[in-house]
């Protein structure tokens, strides 16, 4: 199966200019590489959100059980960034597509390529298999 997936071009400029980002299982662990993700994002200027089951408040940020409920508060986001499993990301990423955000990003080892297929094919961004801790000092503050 074929799809689109993000250049470093495309995710230098998606790190450059966007802003709000859902993080789906996000929670107050600090054991948890989310919590680490989340935490780093903070710090170069992201609004983050929260999304999961327990709805916690994470960096000093209220935290939601679904996409849709936090879109109702927020907005639409930039960017749904997924820390679950690879068996359910494609679940997220649908809901993804149907708030209308401008990327879905997949995390490190969380590999779904129909997933990714459905979301480069309603003409979202698609990043997968990648952490925006590693790729933004690699290709943002590298060519600043």
């Amino acid at each position: 199966m074929t799809h689109a997936l993000a250049s470093d071009d495309q995710i230098r400029h998606l790190l450059d200019n966007s802003h709000l980002w859902f993080i789906v299982g996000l929670g107050d662990n600090p054991d948890r590489p989310a919590f680490r993700v989340a935490r780093f994002l903070q710090s170069i200027g992201k609004q983050i959100v929260a999304i999961h089951p327990r709805a916690q408040e994470v960096h000093g940020e209220p935290g939601f059980t679904s996409i849709e409920d936090a879109t109702k508060v927020y907005g639409t986001p930039d960017v749904v960034d997924v820390f679950v499993r690879f068996d359910r990301a494609g679940e997220f990423a649908d809901q993804a597509i149907k708030v209308g955000a401008k990327a879905v990003w997949f995390q490190l080892e969380v590999i779904d390529h129909n997933a990714a297929a459905r979301v480069s094919d309603a003409g979202l961004l698609m990043v997968m298999n990648r952490c925006p801790a590693i790729e933004y000092p690699r290709l943002v503050t590298a060519n600043s």
